[in-house]
This record gives C-alpha cells, structure tokens and sequence, in this order.
C-alpha cells in the first residue's frame, strides 16, 4: 500500500473566489516528466508550422513555374499563323496544329513524371531572317512540328528531373565523411530525403545494366541511357527491376532504404557521362 500512494502525488489548487482549496491526484512520474511534455508539444508545434511554411512555398514556386510554361505554350501557339485561303490548306494547317498540340502534351507528361512543371525556348523553328520568310504556312508548320518531335525524344533520352519527389540532403562535391567528421570525402551524386519504402524512380528512358549488392551503394540500380548517360540510384531497401529490363520515364525501379554505407534511409541518385559522375543539380530542372 506504502509503495503505490508514493507513485501519486497531490496538487492543491486554490483559487481566491472559493472557500477552501481543491486538491489534484497525479502520478508522480507524470510531474517527473512535465517538462519534456511541454518541450515535446513546442517542437511539434515548431515542426508543424515549419511543414505549412514550407509547403506553402513549394506550392507558390511550381505555380509560378506552371504559368511561365504556359506562357512559353501561348507563344508558341502565337507564331503560328493563321490559314485563310481555301478549305483544303485550313484542313492541313488544323492538322499541323494538332500535330504540335499533341506533342507538347507528350512533353507536359514527360515534365510530370520528372516533377518538372516547365521549360523555355527561344528560337522555336529557327531565327527569322530573309530565306525564312519565303516559307509557306505549312512548311513553318512543318519546322514547328519537327522541333517539337526532336525535343519529346531529348527529354525521353535524357535523365532530367527528381527520381523521387523530396527535398536534397546531401550535394555533389567534398563534404565531412558522415562517420567520421574528421575527414572529408568525394560525393559523386545527391542524397533526396526519404522514409524506408518510398518509391524511387528513372530519371529518363533505359535499360537496366546493374541490379544488385554494390559495395558502399548497398543495394543499388544502374540503368543506362542515350548519349553515354548512365543514372545510379542507391542504398535502396528493395530492388523492383532485373538487368536488361527496358525502362521507361518516371517508372519504379525500387524503394528507399539504408543499405550499405549510410546513416539512415534516403535515396542516393548519381548521373554518368562516358563513366564519369557529373553535378546531377544540372539535370533537375529543363532550364538548366
């Protein structure tokens, strides 16, 4: 009995508009502990307010980027002329128009899939001079359309955009060796940040050429590219392709995870020229 009352504690709170006090039972460990619950509640409070603010900001960012792609598309659009002779040449300038349409849809997906809401282009087919203008409707019709098939199989090709969705952890370059501050070592890649189980993604169209154990990468996807691109995607919890499957845009290729040398779970995503790691910052964005 002596053991169980000194695990409650009494609180008397007297107020001034009463006649007597009121008392309090509460267990002695939870007044132990008041402060940490306090400490706690405030750091939820911190890390919540710090989400919306954040959010809010990535959600401010992408519309921006969502108008100055549709502004891009309306000039675009712009330069076309209008058709007004016969039936027959509206009929194939319609054509030609839908032709285009078409393809800036293929690329406004191909911008979805990577998280990349826009891009820009100056010289939409070809700088205005003299020889240019002795085009007829269609042929300028035609460049526009040939341009625009060019450039949905660059962005295919070309590993552009975020194998997952998420904010950056670690950068390409010399940083302190994250078991050893003492020391600095070459990160060939970026780190996205990410929970055991998320989705990871290509980066562009491929085939895989590695699916397995990679030493420090743990588990670890290597799929290659047009062009001599190779993308690395590592540290991975489970592997969801084998080697010489044909990958496609924004497909999954495995989950997050901590596998082999790394501190926590996360996403490490490296981009390859001819074998060679290059800065992968310059392939986040089409505006690069």
């Amino acid at each position: 009995m002596t053991d169980k009352q000194t695990d409650v504690s009494t609180v008397i709170i007297i107020n001034k508009s009463q006649i007597g006090p009121k008392t309090l039972q509460i267990k002695t460990k939870h007044l132990n502990n008041f402060n940490k619950y306090i400490l706690g509640i405030i750091v939820l409070i911190i890390s919540l307010t710090s989400s919306i603010f954040y959010l809010r900001y990535v959600n401010d960012k992408k519309e921006v980027e969502k108008q100055q792609l549709l502004t891009q598309v309306n000039k675009l659009q712009a330069l076309l002329p209008p058709s007004v002779t016969g039936v027959k040449k509206v009929n194939n300038s319609q054509l030609y128009i839908q032709g285009i349409e078409q393809k800036l849809q293929k690329i406004n997906e191909y911008l979805k899939k990577r998280g990349l809401p826009g891009f820009s282009n100056k010289a939409v087919g070809g700088n205005p001079n003299a020889e240019d203008s002795k085009l007829t409707d269609e042929e300028n019709y035609s460049l526009y359309n040939e341009y625009l098939g060019r450039l949905v199989n660059a962005v295919a090709l070309t590993p552009m955009g975020y194998p997952r969705n998420s904010s950056l952890t670690s950068f390409f370059g010399y940083r302190n060796d994250p078991f050893n501050s003492e020391h600095a070592e070459y990160h060939p890649g970026l780190d996205f940040r990410g929970r055991k189980g998320d989705e990871a993604r290509s980066t562009a169209k491929g085939k895989v050429i590695f699916a397995g154990w990679y030493g420090g990468y743990g588990n670890c996807v290597k799929i290659a590219h047009a062009n001599n691109y190779e993308t690395l995607y590592g540290h991975l919890s489970h592997i969801s392709v084998k080697v010489g499957q044909q990958i496609s845009v924004g497909e999954k290729i495995g989950e997050v995870g901590s596998t082999g040398h790394s501190t926590g779970a996360h996403l490490h995503y490296e981009v390859r020229k001819n074998g060679k790691a290059v800065n992968p910052i310059n392939f986040l964005s089409l505006n690069k």
